[in-house]
């Protein structure tokens, strides 16, 4: 097994118990029809992908480093197969005003965060 793999599979590892934590923490904090949990770690998790990459452009960062925050934490962390069924979740209980907002929402949010988090660190 490569050095890298291990890099990824850590920090999955380590992205999807901090998903679950901070999705859990946010239902109890925000009890709403809306996925709130999802959606907050899906745009924290852009920024700090936008900001590991733009870190690592503007520090010299090891790659397995790299990639232990993007393909690992990232990857783990963020929650696009959540996402997905969250959404077909408010369509087949006919919360179509739901589903829109948290759809576009979550596209305008991630892609914001990820370029704000590329912008603020890069060089």
């Amino acid at each position: 097994m490569s050095r890298s793999l291990v890099f990824v599979a850590i920090g999955g590892m380590l992205g999807a118990i901090a998903r679950f934590a901070a999705v859990e923490a946010i239902a109890v904090l925000l009890p709403f029809t809306f996925p709130t949990g999802t959606f907050v770690v899906n745009i924290a998790g852009s920024f700090v992908m936008g900001a590991a990459v733009g870190i690592s452009e503007r520090y010299f960062i090891q790659a397995d480093w790299r990639i232990f925050l993007t393909a690992g934490f990232c990857g783990g962390f963020t929650t696009m197969s959540s996402f997905a069924f969250e959404n077909v979740t408010l369509l087949i209980d006919r919360y179509y005003g739901t589903f829109a907002i948290y759809s576009a929402a979550t596209f305008a949010a991630c892609l914001g965060a990820a370029f704000l988090g590329f912008v603020v660190t890069r060089p």
